[in-house]
């Protein structure tokens, strides 16, 4: 199943970026979980924002593999025209760093003739709310775990010749790389309605199988490690939901309640720091995705040429 989640608000909010973009902005800031750095930048922005100076934040690095970390930042800051820097959203000193960073990657600006201008984004329940209010040291956004609570184009003072531009998370109206709908959705960045839990937590827990089965088996007490590396995504599941004591009437696993752990205990942290893509996973599924869109396409083409040619065919018309 694929997942998809565009609310009528984000297309509100990509027209709002265009115009803000068209009004003068010196660097774009987009805010990205450290955990699924490709799955969570935003290809449209990418098209909106073509030649501005990018300063990536890979927010939740806290919670993130730092060794994949380190592959992720040196995978943005070989991109021309763009800086990357790890940051945990609710530390105020790194939070700090943005700042001078963004006045590095647009020198000409700043001072009361030429304030700096920046435009932050990135996709919902990212963590910017709450390194907003970071950096403001004071509740100038709303936090939450839910999805899309942010609607509104907020401007934000950061020094007397710095200003910020806050727009509300958003999302991409056709996600073309299953995967990463899959991961988006484990992370809380889209709305609950959009996805099926359980569904939804069986990919997450291949995609931990494969490089933190440890970090499974701590969590739930499960032992042997390596076995689980290997078992079913489903096999697994039904394991912990036994471990956790997660038994209906009757006997049966209470299987969604077990994926609502297993998606909780990731989006907390309680799993321990994991990375669930590398720049070289991300960029395979990248090429399938748009190998399937290539395909669509043709396909879709094709049946338009036989409706045109279908004429061709009526015995009144040779």
């Amino acid at each position: 199943m694929a997942i998809q989640w565009f609310p009528g608000h984000m297309h509100t909010t990509r027209l709002a970026m265009v115009e803000r973009l068209k009004s003068g902005i010196d660097v774009v800031i987009e805010l990205l979980d450290a955990r699924l750095p490709g799955s969570s930048a935003n290809p449209l922005l990418a098209e909106l924002t073509a030649g501005k100076p990018a300063l990536k934040l890979l927010n939740k690095q806290d919670l993130a593999d730092p060794a994949r970390t380190t592959l992720w930042l040196d995978h943005y800051n070989a991109q021309p025209g763009t800086r990357a820097i790890g940051l945990d959203a609710s530390e105020p000193a790194p939070a700090a760093r943005l700042v001078t960073a963004c006045r590095a990657m647009a020198p000409l600006r700043g001072g009361m003739v030429k304030p700096l201008r920046l435009l932050i984004c990135g996709i919902p329940n990212v963590g910017k709310s709450t390194l907003i209010n970071t950096l403001v040291r004071r509740k100038a956004a709303k936090t939450g775990d839910e999805a899309g609570i942010t609607k509104t184009e907020q401007v934000i003072v950061l020094a007397s010749d710095v200003t910020l531009f806050d727009t509300p998370g958003m999302l991409w109206p056709r996600i073309t790389v299953p995967q990463s709908g899959y991961l988006l959705a484990a992370s809380g960045a889209i709305g609950r309605n959009a996805y099926d839990e359980h569904e939804v937590a069986l990919v997450l827990l291949e995609a931990l199988q494969a490089s933190y089965a440890a970090a499974i088996a701590t969590r739930y007490k499960l032992p042997d490690a390596a076995a689980l590396a290997a078992m079913p995504a489903d096999a697994l599941l039904e394991l912990i939901a036994r471990q956790r004591g997660l038994v209906q009437t009757g006997g049966r696993l209470n299987l969604q309640k077990a994926a609502e752990v297993v998606l909780n205990d990731f989006r907390s942290g309680a799993m321990g720091r994991v990375t669930l893509e590398t720049p070289e996973e991300h960029a395979q599924w990248v090429a399938e995705g748009q190998a399937r869109e290539a395909a669509r396409a043709a396909k879709k083409k094709g049946r338009g040429k036989s409706r045109d040619a279908a004429p061709l065919d009526d015995p009144e018309h040779p």
